[in-house]
């Protein structure tokens, strides 16, 4: 068996086949991309090279670098298959029919070197079916890898072995899908639709014949089955869209040709969606589907009389007061409440819990998978186990059983929780194990590991001697209490520990400054205030570059403004795959006040070949005036926010641990604080230069009178004020001038007003 994947083969180049080369591409791994040959198409591998060609303009981004479809090869199976030879991993990506896969796997099964790799990604079908007739080694070394649509951002990968699939090959490829690929890994078994689409449309059909029942519009269903629940922003039907109602009644029909009683009814396409398939209104890829938007209005489809009308939302008590709770009082005011709400979730939810029950061990091992797979592949918040266990289980039970529905015996078993003490119930050997973890994940629990705390962040003993600091206010907004932790947490690990890294397992790392504050201020004319604030924050920054102990940062998702300030003076970054980093503040009105325009400077001049500083002020200069914001790590460093010394970690998951790692390996091999020293600056002459492109753009009315101004304080800032080209500065002189032109800024009545629109609105304001 082969122990690296260095070539990879995908055959299909459709969206999904496309977009897994992609991701294989963001891996880093070379691979060929085939498909069939077009009849009377002198160009044979025509269909590969579009799909490769298409990549660069797709959202959301298949790539993670544009740069990165040069790794991808085109191809086609006539001409080219004797090169799957060269392939330590080949996946099939072809129409979803049993017998063309078995057709191309006959095909693989001639080219491929022996022990190599041999996936089908499939949303259903049978794997071991597709083994009929191949050669034992093949057999020893295929499997399912079931990607979720578009495999750059979907975290989950159900892996499928059969019978023969040899243990270490289903090993190695969770190791490949976790640590190369970035991948949430679950091992399923071989039945109709494995384990995430199997529940899911289960209870996306459930949905629907409730919300028929109870004559809901698809608006008041989706309205109720988001983030109410800890569902996606899309809730039902939304997601439904966006997969494509087509690509549903397929899967549906997956399991409803193997299904018999009531799972068959259930699995039963609707008439509604043949009637939309046969219109064409097969969603988002069309153009309309459950909604349709016609400017900037969003409408719903009427089931009845099939026409598109306003959205509607359902309004009911117990949704205004699960709002303001959280857990299991949440959960509980949702499903037992006796109104229109509570109703409809408890007949969609009750089922769901059972169909999940009733299929434990049947299409996986156990209840973690099952609760991991619903989480990572349909962005659940919790699986239905969790879920369960926060509606009360005797509770539920004693409804369910008084409403006619049949509870799984080993559910009646059990006695306790599904979840107790970081271990799962098992209903195979009654009792209860070990949930499985990865080693690779930091937990950031309260209690006896802090080593202190305020009210907005938290610094945590990780262990071998690295500290962590959490930031814990809402959104992780830079305010006092975070500025005052930073320098506590240098202080602690200067005299207690080996090293520092700044991070959290939020939603986002941090989107920036505590704006609210700053507006305060602003309209209260407390200049003095901001001043005083803005330095601190610089101070801070600066004693993170300067800490004789190596602070690492940790990014990951949103990481905007401050909280890019806060990785930029860094002794190193480790930066998630999916980091979105900038320094946005001119989206607000402002320039960064914390050093980021003196960090992303230097970063750029070092570089740049022969420190050509005229060129590195102009990056650093347009990339903060335009509030441009990195697609992914990769496409960031390519920015200038990370050297080719930085880190990226493919798992999200992984970035707290491959940030503790690199932190004690620069305490291990003698890490040293910089050394201070002056910086050159552009001066005058690179400061005319800068505005030259924002001078042309204001006069052809590109931009407003208000983004030019903060246009001109910004290359003032970077040039370093009026001095010669080439003149070295210290620091601190910079800081001044930063600290200077954002007080100007702040005090702006136009400044103030787009805080306010940001605050209320969510968007920057262009005036």
């Amino acid at each position: 068996m082969i122990q690296l994947i260095r070539k990879a083969a995908v055959i299909g180049s459709g969206v999904m086949g496309s977009g897994i080369a992609a991701h294989l591409a963001n891996a880093g791994i070379p691979v060929l991309l085939l498909d069939r040959v077009l009849e009377g198409e002198k160009n044979r591998s025509s269909l590969s090279e579009k799909a490769i060609r298409e990549l660069s303009g797709q959202k959301p981004a298949p790539l993670a670098l544009k740069d990165y479809a040069a790794l991808i090869k085109a191809g086609n199976l006539e001409d080219d298959a004797d090169k799957l030879a060269d392939a330590d991993w080949i996946i099939e990506v072809v129409v979803e029919r049993l017998d063309v896969k078995k057709d191309i796997l006959a095909l693989v099964d001639v080219h491929r070197k022996t022990g190599s790799i041999v996936s089908s990604n499939t949303s259903g079908i049978s794997i071991e079916a597709m083994t009929e007739g191949r050669s034992e080694d093949f057999k020893k070394h295929f499997l399912g890898t079931h990607f979720f649509n578009p495999p750059r951002y979907l975290k989950l990968l159900e892996l499928i072995p059969t019978p023969y699939t040899n243990p270490d090959v289903t090993d190695f490829m969770k190791s490949v899908g976790e640590n190369i690929l970035g991948k949430g890994v679950v091992i399923a078994k071989d039945t109709p639709n494995f384990i995430a689409n199997r529940i899911g449309t289960y209870g996306l059909l459930k949905t629907m014949h409730v919300m028929e029942e109870m004559n809901f519009s698809f608006g008041e269903a989706d309205s109720v089955t988001g983030p109410l629940i800890g569902r996606p922003k899309s809730a039902t039907f939304r997601t439904l869209d966006v997969v494509g109602i087509d690509t549903f009644i397929h899967v549906a029909k997956n399991v409803y040709e193997q299904a018999d009683g009531e799972e068959k009814v259930v699995f039963t396409v609707p008439k509604l969606l043949v009637q939309m398939q046969k219109n064409g209104w097969i969603g988002a890829k069309a153009g309309q589907g459950f909604f349709k938007k016609e400017e900037q209005t969003i409408l719903e489809l009427n089931a009845q009389t099939m026409e598109y009308g306003p959205r509607k939302k359902l309004k009911a008590d117990s949704v205004e007061r699960a709002k303001q709770q959280k857990g299991s009082a949440k959960w509980k005011t949702l499903l037992y409440a006796q109104d229109k709400a509570g109703t409809f979730l408890w007949r969609v939810l009750a089922p769901t819990l059972l169909y999940s029950a009733a299929l434990t061990g049947k299409i996986a091992d156990n209840i973690v998978a099952i609760d991991r797979a619903m989480k990572w592949g349909f962005g659940w918040k919790e699986g239905p186990f969790e879920i369960w266990d926060q509606i009360g289980r005797n509770e539920s039970i004693a409804r369910m059983e008084a409403e006619g529905l049949k509870v799984p015996a080993w559910v009646k078993e059990m006695k306790d929780s599904f979840y107790k003490y970081d271990c799962y119930y098992d209903p195979l050997t009654k009792s209860y194990k070990p949930v499985p973890q990865d080693k690779k994940v930091i937990y950031l629990p309260k209690g006896t590991a802090v080593i202190k705390e305020n009210s907005g962040a938290r610094l945590h003993d990780i262990g071998d001697g690295a500290a962590l600091l959490e930031f814990t206010s809402p959104n992780n907004a830079i305010g006092l209490d975070i500025i005052q932790m930073i320098n506590l947490s240098i202080e602690e690990v200067e005299k207690n520990y080996q090293a520092l890294v700044i991070g959290n397992r939020g939603k986002n790392f941090c989107v920036g400054a505590n704006l609210a504050l700053i507006l305060m201020a602003a309209q209260d004319e407390d200049l003095w205030e901001i001043e005083a604030t803005v330095k601190q924050f610089q101070q801070a920054m600066m004693n993170i570059k300067y800490s004789p102990k190596p602070v690492v940062a940790a990014p990951f998702g949103m990481t905007l403004g401050g909280g890019a300030e806060v990785c930029l003076p860094a002794a190193h970054i480790q930066a998630a795959h999916e980091t979105y980093i900038g320094l946005v503040e001119a989206g607000v009105g402002l320039i960064p006040g914390g050093g980021g325009n003196k960090e992303l400077y230097i970063r750029c001049l070092n570089q740049m070949p022969g420190e050509d500083l005229q060129a590195a002020a102009n990056k650093a200069f347009e990339t903060i005036a335009l509030a441009n914001v990195s697609t992914s790590a990769a496409e960031a460093r390519k920015r200038g926010f990370l050297y080719r010394s930085d880190g990226i970690s493919l798992n999200g998951d992984h970035v707290l641990y491959e940030a503790k790692k690199a932190a004690l390996h620069l305490a291990d091999t003698g890490y040293r604080a910089p050394i201070r020293k002056k910086i050159p600056v552009t001066g005058e002459t690179g400061y005319a230069t800068m505005l030259m492109g924002a001078r042309s753009m204001h006069t052809a009315g590109f931009i407003s009178d208000h983004d030019f101004e903060i246009a001109q304080k910004l290359a003032w800032v970077i040039a370093g004020g009026r001095v010669p080209f080439g003149t070295e500065v210290e620091e601190e002189y910079l800081l001044e001038l930063e600290r200077a032109a954002f007080l100007q800024l702040a005090a702006l009545p136009k400044t103030q007003q787009r805080m306010q629109h940001i605050l209320l609105k969510g968007k920057p304001l262009r005036n």
